[in-house]
């Protein structure tokens, strides 16, 4: 329920967790395209004041994800195929970017933490591979593995050290976390090889990050980005079967 995607928020960073929260909510279809809500239903949902959460919808209006119906009201967007692929080129631009400026400004500590977490997921894709094999249960290991690959994400962009263009990204993103989560886990499980032709791309963007050469860091991401987004926004066509692939 949206309830739950709202809850929880503290005084001092209202108005930031109204908006990812709503976002969150709107991204992982729990408030569906074309749905109204007002300024007051979403303040009891959250149990705050109006005023943290008119500065949210203000901020998803910018983003294009509502739309003003009246002085309190707004409606979730519809978006067509042609505006998601056009958000879709945005969020691989400014990865790419992202990815440049890493190769500029990453620490040896960040690029140490980031051949860590491909370690810890390389050990984690073994474990799945065996379960797998013996036709046993994966969903919690796969959703660590999935967990591992985002904290590989966050680490690339703390590298960055880039706040402004890492914010830039956030409000460009096609799916939140939690829908790129489900949606992953979804692929995955109808398609064993899902992803797993670009697993190794990370190895070499660290590899990259480590050597400071920032237009093959950049020409990496782009290329992986793309492909992942590709995929995830194409319909399933396969029937489900169990997964052993990383994204």
């Amino acid at each position: 329920m949206v309830d739950e995607t709202l809850k929880g928020l503290t005084a001092s960073t209202l108005a930031d967790r109204a908006y990812r929260a709503i976002r969150d909510a709107i991204t992982i279809g729990e408030l569906r395209p074309g749905q109204k809500v007002t300024e007051r239903g979403l303040a009891e949902r959250l149990s705050v004041s109006p005023t943290p959460v008119r500065e949210a919808i203000r901020r998803l209006e910018q983003d294009g994800l509502l739309e003003r119906t009246g002085p309190r009201t707004v409606q979730v967007a519809t978006f067509g195929d042609v505006a998601i692929q056009d958000l879709a080129e945005v969020e691989v631009a400014l990865r790419g970017m992202v990815a440049r400026f890493a190769a500029r400004h990453a620490s040896p500590e960040q690029l140490d933490q980031l051949d860590a977490i491909l370690d810890e997921a390389d050990d984690l894709l073994i474990l799945i591979k065996q379960r797998h094999k013996a036709g046993q249960e994966l969903s919690r290991h796969l959703g660590r593995l999935l967990d591992a690959m985002q904290r590989f994400n966050e680490v690339v962009e703390s590298c960055a050290g880039n706040p402004v263009l890492v914010r830039l990204l956030d409000q460009t993103r096609v799916f939140s976390w939690p829908e790129r989560r489900a949606r992953l886990i979804e692929r995955i499980g109808r398609d064993a090889e899902f992803g797993l032709h670009r697993y190794t791309s990370h190895r070499a963007l660290v590899r990259a990050l480590r050597a400071r050469d920032s237009a093959a860091a950049e020409a990496l991401v782009i290329e992986d980005a793309r492909g992942g987004l590709g995929d995830l926004l194409a319909a399933p066509t396969t029937p489900a079967t169990a997964s052993i692939a990383p994204s």
